[in-house]
């Protein structure tokens, strides 16, 4: 094994800087045999959980630290140039969980305050922070190696002598690098001086920016990409040599020969470095919800929570039945068995505010609109008994998983609602969550391109030969699984394309940028810093999470989505010039006719333009041979029309216009397939199908599912092998039994939700209603949603056309600031006006 460890590496997430994936660079140090790597990237701690992961799974050590920016004074002083408002390097390395703790700290903060140009830190924050934390004096960007070079002595040992004793002299190490630039090998002899004098440890590292030496041209291209220059500009940002790869240990040692311990020093500090990080179970997540503070009159969550559920059944249904008890009795006992009593309660206080303050809320999102505990809460709008959905797909007690409520709010108002979350529970408690930007096949070719001076219209004639499936290697090769693949072929070998194929080989799939999640938010049980690092966009007020949605939630934050929808701001902006009409003052398009037989003739005429979910040319098609006359009808298209199964399409017409065409199965699935004419089309009659067949719960009907899913064979065959043992103790035959699951595989996979399909479709039937008898509201209401949309206006007053309602033009006299109803006509709105502000 190599006695050598990498402790100053940059990983994709030093964004355009770094060109080494993290698996790359993990499977690169297994070649290597070494035993431990670090993970420094510049100023941030965004790789850190996927680098822990990477390594365990190969046996490496992962070791956590950051390259931060050190500011030359305060991190509070924000003025003057980059150059003038100098920032210098400083690695640190978490020991142990105190140590990460710090790290978090740190690197938060470096965002919150001390953003100028970088995110900073300065010394004020290190003597705040400091333990559990090994400090390397970094590369020639640091400040140690900057006082020496400028010949500032004095200030230089005031320097060693200062950390020296704010990280301890067995936790402070004079870093030394070598890659055969001037200024290194210049300053290098005097960093050993001075390491001598004070009797600090001394430690080699590389600072590796890329994997092999071989990607040193892609990692240049990268700068051209972050610093928008072309390769063969002379003045522009580049590294000196080719020397800033995951090197081996043998060349590392050949780098201060005579200081053998530079290199065994590697493993002392890796020695030192014993951090798991935390992470949380999903039995152990209810303990990190936020507190919900229960209203006077209640001893506890639950009993306010049971108070919820029971008032609101009765306000639903009147009279609660045998069945509603039941289910509602069932889900109440898994909710809370499961400890997500305070979960409910959270979503439903902010979705109750929002409808306090008039602020539009949607019917429902995936799967949570089957819960009766929801639609009692008035979380949702979607009654589950009617539409016979299914609360084990939401929440499974056989597969322990957090609930998760997607919750559409009216676009225009949703920050409101981000703000009142961040009053009741704290600015600290509450954030956003950051996403990044890959370059991907067609953006990576067109960013290596540009940089290599290729002429656009060459670069687009070669993206438009990449393979659907996104991956440059599909595209130089035939893939049998994918129909368009190998285009690329023919290109390969022309000279002029080498370089451009080349590197965007090797960059693809880099981290490019990063963004914020549009609807992803987070509420910690205290302070978010105490959970995650944090991180500030320029561009919005409210922090986030440098962690991505994916990960979160094992660091013990629970993720909601609330996510902004037009629809509803459509709907919010119809009822509004509704209102104005005599008699309709009080109109509320929650409470129209579902059974309304003007609007079921709009969906049979195919006239859905403007239309939530049904607007587009095929499924107006699908519409007109469909003929849907109830909104079961209009839930089953939504769910079909889409990849995959769209091929059952026409067996589901066939079956709808003639009875006679309808197959099922089995005879005894004839309950669970009517509604949809013997077609499976939704995930939770793959659940029914199992149950009744093979006896399965729900619950282990949903993990059937899910496996099916996948796909995966060694699983599949047991799952069958149940699947029949199941049917036969059930009185099924086994070999029937067997065709019915065969036939069930590819619908778990095609199937879509049925929860989510029909409160979508409940949403798209309500618009349809106010197409169907307000026209001129509804039509004008869809233009105000799209006045800044150069493509989706022109539509819509086409539209409006093609229905004999006429559009005036704009008048300074009788126009809105949006577009309105007038004497029988819609008035354009002042600021549908182009360039009008």
């Amino acid at each position: 094994m190599s006695s050598f460890v990498h402790l100053h590496v940059h990983t994709d997430f030093s964004l355009l800087d770094g060109a080494a994936s993290i698996s790359q660079l993990v499977e690169r140090a297994k070649e290597l045999n070494m035993r431990s790597l670090a993970i420094t990237d510049h100023g941030n701690m965004f790789g850190v959980i996927h680098f822990q992961k990477a390594c365990i799974a190969n046996g490496i050590k992962p070791i956590i630290g950051c390259e931060f920016y050190v500011a030359g004074a305060s991190r509070f002083e924000k003025s003057g140039t980059e150059q003038g408002n100098k920032y210098y390097h400083l690695v640190l390395l978490a020991k142990n969980e105190i140590g990460y703790r710090n790290l978090m700290v740190l690197s938060s903060k470096a965002y919150l305050e001390g953003m100028y140009y970088k995110p900073r830190i300065d010394e004020e924050l290190l003597e705040a922070y400091s333990e559990g934390l090994i400090c390397l004096s970094a590369c020639i960007a640091g400040e140690l190696p900057q006082l020496l070079l400028n010949g500032q002595t004095k200030d230089a040992e005031a320097f060693v002598e200062r950390y020296a004793k704010l990280f301890g002299k067995d936790h402070f190490y004079i870093e030394l690098q070598d890659h055969g630039i001037a200024d290194q090998k210049k300053v290098a002899p005097l960093l050993i001086d001075i390491a001598k004098k004070y009797n600090i440890p001394m430690v080699v590292t590389n600072d590796v920016h890329y994997t092999r030496k071989e990607n040193h041209v892609a990692h240049d291209i990268l700068l051209c990409v972050g610093t928008k220059k072309l390769q063969k500009d002379v003045n522009r940002m580049r590294f000196d040599t080719e020397e800033f790869y995951l090197k081996s240990e043998e060349e590392m040692a050949r780098l201060f020969p005579s200081y053998p311990e530079m290199i065994t020093n590697t493993e002392k500090i890796a020695a030192m470095c014993n951090l798991d990080i935390p992470q949380y179970s999903v039995t152990e997540l209810p303990d990190c919800l936020p507190v919900y503070e229960i209203p006077e009159g209640f001893a506890d969550e639950k009993a306010f929570f049971n108070h919820l559920v029971y008032s609101g059944l009765e306000k639903r249904y009147g009279k609660i039945s045998d069945e509603i008890k039941q289910k509602a009795d069932h889900e109440i006992s898994v909710i809370t068995s499961m400890g997500f009593i305070g979960y409910f309660l959270i979503v439903w206080d902010f979705i109750n505010w929002a409808k306090e303050n008039d602020i539009p809320v949607g019917p429902g999102r995936g799967s949570g609109a089957g819960s009766i505990v929801a639609y009692a809460m008035t979380i949702t709008d979607i009654d589950p008994i009617r539409f016979n959905l299914i609360f084990e797909r939401f929440l499974n007690p056989e597969r322990i998983s957090m609930p998760d409520f997607d919750i559409d709010i009216c676009f225009e108002r949703r920050q409101e609602v981000i703000e009142y979350l961040r009053n009741k529970y704290g600015e600290e408690q509450v954030g956003q969550i950051i996403t990044f930007g890959k370059m991907k096949a067609k953006a990576v070719v067109k960013d290596v391109g540009r940089v290599l001076d290729i002429p656009l219209s060459d670069v687009n004639k070669i993206t438009k030969h990449i393979a659907s499936s996104g991956k440059l290697k599909d595209s130089f090769n035939i893939n049998p699984k994918v129909s368009d693949s190998g285009q690329l072929a023919p290109f390969m070998h022309e000279p002029r394309y080498k370089e451009l194929f080349e590197n965007s080989l090797v960059l693809e799939g880099t981290n490019r940028n990063s963004s914020i999640h549009a609807s992803g938010i987070v509420i910690g049980k205290t302070k978010l810093i105490d959970w995650v690092p944090m991180y500030k966009d320029s561009r919005t007020p409210i922090m986030a999470t440098q962690y991505t949605m994916d990960i979160i939630e094992a660091c013990g934050l629970v993720k909601m989505d609330i996510l902004g929808l037009k629809t509803l701001t459509l709907i919010k902006h119809t009822e509004r010039l509704i209102h104005k009409r005599k008699g309709f003052e009080n109109f509320d398009a929650n409470t129209v006719d579902e059974n309304d037989e003007k609007t079921f003739d709009l969906f049979c005429d195919g006239k859905t333009a403007a239309i939530f979910q049904f607007e587009s040319p095929g499924m107006q098609k699908v519409l007109k041979q469909a003929q849907p006359r109830r909104i079961e009808d209009i839930v089953a298209l939504n769910a079909l029309y889409r990849p995959g199964p769209m091929q059952f399409i026409d067996d589901f017409v066939a079956g709808k216009n003639d009875p006679s065409k309808i197959h099922y199965p089995d005879a005894s699935l004839k309950d669970i397939l009517e509604e949809t004419y013997g077609v499976i089309v939704y995930q939770e009659q793959v659940m029914q199908v199992a149950q009744k067949i093979a006896g399965y719960s729900l619950g282990q009907a949903d993990n059937l599912r899910r496996a099916m899913g996948k796909k995966k064979p060694e699983v599949m065959a047991s799952e069958k092998e149940n699947f029949v043992k199941g049917a036969v103790q059930s009185g099924f035959d086994a070999k029937k039994a067997e065709e019915i699951f065969e036939i069930l595989i590819p619908f778990a996979g095609y199937g879509f939700n049925k929860s989510h399909a029909a409160a979508y479709s409940v949403l798209a039937y309500r618009t349809a209603y106010l197409k169907t008898h307000f026209p001129l509201e509804f039509i004008a209401a869809n233009l105000t949603n799209e006045m800044s949309s150069t493509d989706k206006l022109p539509e819509y007053i086409a539209e409006a056309k093609s229905m004999g309602l006429e559009v005036k033009v704009p008048n300074i006299n009788s126009s809105d600031k949006v577009f309105d109803v007038v004497d029988g006509a819609i008035q354009f709105g002042l600021l549908g006006i182009k360039g009008l502000g």
